[in-house]
């Protein structure tokens, strides 16, 4: 069991707060191969929680590759009639981009609920609480530790905050839910990716023009993204995303890392990269 300080302790006193926002569906231990079931059971859930009014939220577990699998099966016309706030990031962003294309609905990239206890401190779990549960702004501040703080270029931006995982932004080009970036501010972060892969799809989302009118770019985390070149993905960052003409700000602790804190996505936001700050609107009402 979970100590009474621990992560899923903290987890779980907010879902007792949030009466059903967490609550596992009929599918949940299904298993199909490297899924967790068919696309259709995995469908099924995500259609069921937003017909039930029981339901007020819904929290991923964890990101998954078959996230981006589902996405054509979720039933639009039921989230534009029940809409409902839905937490998660990594390849979850396939599935927030689809409820914004399909509904305009607002979401919440945060840590999932089966993340491990070192990786949710309490401020972690307080900033989601705080991203689930208040109908405040969100403040996330840069942080000069975070490998991705030297990426900077100054100046203010305000747009909707648009974005999440990289490789799921890259992943949605040439599909129905690529949102359309004109002035938004775009919030990327990663893991695991080497930077000569994130030089990669930084170039190809420049080739697409999709970065062409971006207001901004909040850089969050990239986590463990280092091979054995001397070039940083810092470096990469810096360079491919330097001369767009928009403020960009790193250092911002949102992603895969240490400490990550939630915010709203799909709603208005305001970058000052010069004040090293980024504040966005409330998810929730």
């Amino acid at each position: 069991m979970p100590s009474p300080g621990s992560g899923r302790a903290r987890l779980a006193a907010l879902s007792k707060d949030a009466g059903s926002l967490l609550g596992c569906r009929p599918n949940v231990y299904a298993r199909q191969g490297y899924l967790a079931g068919g696309d259709e059971l995995r469908a099924a859930d995500i259609n069921t929680a937003f017909a039930d009014p029981d339901v007020r939220g819904i929290l991923c577990t964890r990101g998954g590759y078959g996230a981006q699998r589902v996405v054509d099966q979720i039933d639009m016309a039921t989230v534009r009639r029940n809409p409902k706030v839905v937490a998660g990031f990594s390849d979850i962003t396939a599935l927030q981009f689809a409820l914004w294309r399909g509904a305009r609905l607002a979401s919440v990239h945060g840590p999932g609920a089966a993340w491990l206890d070192a990786r949710t401190p309490p401020k972690s779990a307080e900033s989601l609480r705080t991203a689930l549960m208040s109908t405040e702004p969100v403040t996330v501040t840069r942080m000069p530790t975070e490998e991705t703080a030297p990426v900077l270029v100054p100046g203010t931006a305000t747009g909707p905050l648009i974005g999440g995982n990289l490789c799921l932004v890259v992943s949605s080009l040439g599909t129905p839910d690529m949102p359309d970036l004109a002035g938004a501010i775009l919030l990327i972060e990663d893991v695991e990716e080497p930077p000569y892969k994130v030089d990669r799809m930084l170039t190809q989302l420049r080739r697409a023009g999709v970065l062409d009118k971006l207001a901004g770019v909040a850089v969050g985390q990239f986590t463990n993204c280092a091979d054995d070149w001397p070039v940083t993905v810092a470096d990469v960052l810096t360079e491919r995303l330097g001369d767009l003409g928009v403020p960009v700000l790193g250092g911002l602790p949102i992603g895969h890392g240490l400490g990550q804190l939630t915010v709203p996505i799909g709603v208005p936001a305001t970058l000052n990269a010069s004040a090293g700050t980024l504040v966005v609107s409330p998810a929730v009402r």
